[in-house]
């Protein structure tokens, strides 16, 4: 009932402006009763057509109802006409809808809390970093800890040393006791094996004894245990054995861990040589590949890497970890 009294008093509005157009006005009479008239039928009319427009229409307040006002108030004597003439055969000849095959879904939210509760509080969805990184509770952070003394000790002491920068104290003192016991333990093994060397007892092998250091003192190297001058005098350390335990009797196995030995100080020369006398011992090429490339990538010969990989076997690139040097290289 409302909109038809104002439709209605639109229309008379706009008629009285119309009207005393033709009276020639002066200007406070145009003002008074041409222009305000016609501001009011527009008003009316912007109202009436609001309320008949669909809800998604109608907002945002205030412009949805204003862009009608404007459009029929600054557009002179067709502007009424021509909103009416544009809203209300959208209105009433609308497009024929066809029914809708699909279903378009947006991706649902995550839940807050998981949806299942793991009966055992030791281990977490996710990775031991991410827990380290996500997880607020201090104890689930320990519990992860104490999960990698089931791990390997090349998996696990990245994660300790990552629980050094803990905020928690007894994260931090759990996780230096841990990697304390992992550097205690080969460095108790390399002091039996020095005390083995030094015996004159004639029981030991100087052989095995020399690639057992070789080894253990690699090994501090391998697992990040040892930094800076610490770290190269590591290394000079397990060369020199396995230098030397190679003296005695010559080792495909002592090879190639020479050869890693001298990739890690940067001497590419003499790591590729090693590298080919363990693959001449019989070393499968598969094992020693990964160095071969990582030599050829960093001496700048990078031609040659697709060509070391190109020799493995399809069995091999297909997977890890040659399936991405793979996707890349080849």
């Amino acid at each position: 009932m409302i909109n038809k009294w104002l439709f209605s008093g639109a229309l008379g509005f706009e008629s009285l402006s119309w009207f005393m157009i033709f009276r020639e006005p002066t200007l406070l009479e145009g003002m008074l009763y041409v222009v305000l008239p016609h501001a009011i039928a527009c008003a009316m009319l912007a109202i009436a057509l609001w309320m008949f427009l669909p809800t998604r229409y109608k907002s945002p307040l205030p412009w949805a109802p204003l862009f009608l006002f404007s459009i029929a108030f600054f557009i002179p004597l067709l502007g009424m006409v021509g909103v009416v003439l544009a809203v209300f055969p959208a209105l009433y000849l609308q497009r024929k809808r066809y029914a809708q095959v699909w279903q378009n879904i947006g991706v649902p939210g995550l839940p807050f809390r998981p949806l299942e509760r793991r009966h055992s509080p030791m281990f977490q969805d996710g990775g031991l970093q991410d827990v380290l990184y996500l997880a607020t509770d201090p104890e689930r952070r320990l519990n992860a800890l104490l999960a990698t003394r089931r791990m390997p000790s090349h998996e696990s002491v990245p994660i300790l040393k990552l629980a050094l920068r803990d905020p928690a104290d007894d994260v931090r003192l759990l996780a230096y006791s841990m990697l304390d016991q992992k550097e205690s333990g080969i460095n108790h093994r390399i002091e039996r094996l020095l005390d083995r060397l030094n015996q004159d007892d004639g029981e030991a092998d100087p052989e095995a004894t020399h690639a057992g250091l070789a080894r253990w003192y690699w090994e501090l190297a391998y697992l990040g245990l040892a930094q800076g001058s610490v770290l190269d005098h590591v290394l000079g350390q397990a060369r020199k054995h396995a230098e030397q335990s190679l003296a005695l009797e010559s080792n495909p196995e002592v090879h190639l861990l020479a050869g890693r030995i001298s990739l890690e100080q940067g001497d590419l020369n003499a790591a590729r040589s090693f590298f080919k006398q363990a693959e001449a011992g019989g070393i499968r090429f598969e094992k020693i590949a990964p160095f071969l490339a990582e030599a050829a990538f960093a001496a700048g010969q990078y031609e040659e890497v697709p060509k070391l990989l190109a020799r493995l076997p399809e069995h091999a690139l297909a997977r890890p970890p040659f399936a991405a040097l793979a996707r890349y290289w080849l």
